[in-house]
């Protein structure tokens, strides 16, 4: 067993086409995992981490994949993740159980989109990461405008502790600005390091940079700062220590720089995630403990406790489930007993295997901070596992809602079954598609992040389960909310001999703001008694009820927050039950009176183009409802920034390729929901009621 200080869990993540992928195959090269690099859209196969066909047809990063190398008496268990915003649940469940990142960004593009995604990501588990400003060899390859862009765009604060010998075309290597020496990498593929004095045209530029880089870092330090005032010459062993500290606390990210492509600047990113990032000791992670009100309680990074894992991924294959497990304390051995913390069921653990991209390798145990894959087991991602003596669950994984439909019909009872069965996989693996059925077609209606993010997976159940099924026109996840507040005042009173039926309840919807961190909210203000406690969660369970369907088009309910501030209840003929009833219609009452509205997903849209094309696709974007919110020169070409409804996206891929001779490029998330203007929002208030009346 290594230990576990010389472990590192890290994560690539990246804006679409920053180089994550092709950065993971030269890291395992120079690791030894591979004998030989493969390229993302080469005709030879594709990157190893690329394993599933779609991805080495399209050239994308669909799934996250997981292996492990050896790197400096370190063992570094690594997990490339997609960068196409539809399949950002992989990036989220990835970081949700590493202790570092790998941010890489291009030396041209950037703080694109959806770096500002993954930084979103990254700080919301408080994941410690290096910057790789990556494409250094690029024409226009400016790092110091990508660290500029960091600060003002992430809010972080960039350490540079590398700088590049040449730019663009010129690249050749880095000065490594905490050893000073400069790095090039010689041999066929990059693989021979050759370690020189500084160039002496560089020598003055080297020595500035070196001098801003000890200065950001002493106000980490105050032993290092006490030196520079001193005038005292810094150690390498104390640069090294004041900028593990400072990533580790979050107050620093330390900028790396290299050509993954060109094969310059890899393995001293490995030496710095080695120096760098944390090892699972020093991360503190905490457990909600069910037997003690909740209580938050520390993991100890301890093999010989208590064991806690989480399941953070789940994959349906032939032979069984494959659920990828990130062990926090204790040990997972073969053979032996844990408990499901969600569903109370305890389960034998049979074989445990070791990823390496789609291979695998048994393991007989899995210690803290080890990332492996249990064969067998039937659970949910995001489930806590336990030793028997422990209730212990930790945090789950963010899950974003879906913002985009399609209805699938099956050609042939034998797709049906096929269907069902894809359909149920999916499910399964992926927290962020959802399957139902349309209460008025009867048609199978599926719901994901984005178009492409369904289009994989219509294309997979016609591949992999050879269903044939015909997919209908996309349609939007439109949303309910009320504009302003409403009083509510409803009695439900219900005799049919015996014992009856009486609540009564009395309060205000207040509309919430668009920022508010959750859809709904509940606030109990009743005094006195007025209505019992118990019947209080009947109250709250039965306005959630009514948010699932609003009155205007069948749509969701988003922004409310219902006050209960009066009401009354009879000895013998109030229940729960009636209290629910009460606050469905209640809450219907109050809606109704709130002027709601429709809202619509509003989606940030970056376009990158050459110049030339700008106006076309700018004028564009403005017939699709679409609102400009700036347009930057990044050289070669122009990223423009705008929001645009969801609605009027649909097939723009192939519209804003013929605007620009196929030269520009774009991506699209989800930004907010935003109101759909009156006419519109009544032509889909009709559309929706259609079936309806034609039904009466």
């Amino acid at each position: 067993m290594k230990t576990r200080s010389a472990i590192r869990n890290i994560g690539i993540s990246a804006h679409v086409d920053s180089g994550k992928t092709t950065l993971s195959e030269r890291i395992l090269y120079y690791a030894g995992r591979i004998h030989r690099m493969q390229e993302v859209k080469g005709g030879e196969g594709g990157a190893t981490m690329d394993y599933m066909d779609l991805e080495r047809e399209r050239g994308i990063t669909i799934t996250s994949a997981a292996t492990q190398v050896a790197w400096d008496d370190c063992v570094i268990n690594l997990i490339d993740t997609p960068g196409h915003v539809d399949f950002t649940v992989e990036v989220e469940r990835s970081l949700r159980v590493l202790d570092g990142g790998v941010m890489v960004l291009c030396a041209v593009g950037g703080v694109q989109s959806q770096s500002v995604t993954v930084d979103r990501q990254m700080k919301r588990y408080r994941v410690p990461r290096i910057a790789f400003i990556n494409k250094m060899d690029r024409t226009g390859a400016d790092w110091r405008k990508v660290c500029a862009d960091m600060a003002e765009k992430l809010g972080l604060e960039p350490v540079a502790i590398q700088v590049p010998v040449g730019e663009g075309q010129d690249f050749t290597g880095v000065i490594d600005l905490v050893d000073r020496v400069a790095i090039f990498f010689d041999g066929d593929n990059g693989e021979k390091l050759r370690r020189e004095a500084i160039p002496a045209a560089l020598a003055e530029q080297a020595a500035e940079d070196r001098a801003h880089m000890l200065e950001a870092l002493s106000m980490h330090n105050d032993e290092l700062m006490e030196k520079l005032l001193e005038d005292h010459p810094v150690s390498e062993e104390l640069i090294r220590r004041t900028i593990r500290e400072a990533t580790i606390n979050l107050s620093i990210v330390p900028v790396m720089l290299g050509s993954a492509y060109q094969n310059k600047g890899v393995q001293p990113l490995l030496d710095g995630v080695v120096h760098y990032l944390p090892s699972p000791l020093d991360r503190q992670y905490f457990a909600r403990d069910h037997d003690n009100e909740g209580a938050e309680t520390p993991l100890a990074c301890d093999p010989d406790a208590p064991l806690t894992a989480m399941a953070f991924k789940i994959v349906d294959e032939s032979f069984g489930q494959l659920t990828y497990t990130r062990v926090y304390q204790g040990t997972l051995r073969k053979g032996s007993q844990c408990r499901n913390a969600r569903t109370g069921r305890t389960h034998r653990v049979g074989r445990i295997v070791r990823m390496h991209a789609n291979d695998r390798q048994d393991v007989d145990e899995a210690f803290p901070g080890d990332i492996v894959a249990l064969v067998g087991i039937d659970c949910a991602s995001g489930d806590t596992f336990c030793g028997e003596e422990l209730n212990y669950s930790l945090e789950s994984i963010f899950v974003a809602d879906p913002v985009i439909k399609l209805s699938v019909t099956p050609d042939s009872s034998a797709d049906q079954d096929r269907m069902a069965k894809a359909l149920n996989r999916f499910m399964r693996e992926d927290p962020t598609f959802r399957v139902s059925t349309d209460p008025e077609s009867n048609e199978t209606v599926i719901e994901g992040m984005g178009e492409l993010h369904l289009d994989i997976y219509v294309e997979r159940m016609r591949r992999e389960y050879k269903a044939v099924v015909t997919v209908g026109a996309p349609k939007v996840s439109y949303r309910e909310a009320p504009v302003v507040e409403a009083a509510y005042d409803y009695r439900h009173k219900k005799q049919t001999g015996g014992s009856g039926q009486y609540a009564h309840v009395v309060g205000r919807l207040i509309p919430l703001p668009d920022n508010a961190p959750a859809p709904y909210e509940f606030e109990d203000n009743v005094t006195g008694g007025r209505v019992p406690r118990e019947y209080i969660p009947a109250v709250n369970k039965g306005f959630q009820e009514a948010t699932k369907k609003g009155p205007l088009a069948g749509y969701p309910i988003v922004g409310v927050k219902m006050c209960l501030d009066d009401g009354s209840y009879h000895d013998v003929d109030s229940s729960e039950m009636a209290f629910r009833i009460a606050a469905i219609e209640a809450f219907k009452q109050a809606f109704l009176k709130s002027r709601p509205a429709l809202l619509e997903p509003i989606m940030k849209v970056e376009v990158e183009t050459p110049p030339q094309f700008q106006g076309a696709v700018v004028g564009d974007l403005n017939s699709r409802r679409g609102m400009i919110l700036g347009t930057e020169n990044k050289g070669a070409y122009t990223a423009i920034t705008a929001e645009v409804p969801l609605a009027n996206m649909f097939g723009y891929a192939t519209i804003v390729r013929s605007l620009s001779q196929g030269m520009a490029t774009f991506t699209m998330e989800m930004s907010r929901y935003g109101r759909v203007p009156q006419k519109i929002a009544e032509e889909i208030i009709a559309e929706r009621r259609k079936p309806q009346l034609a039904r009466k």
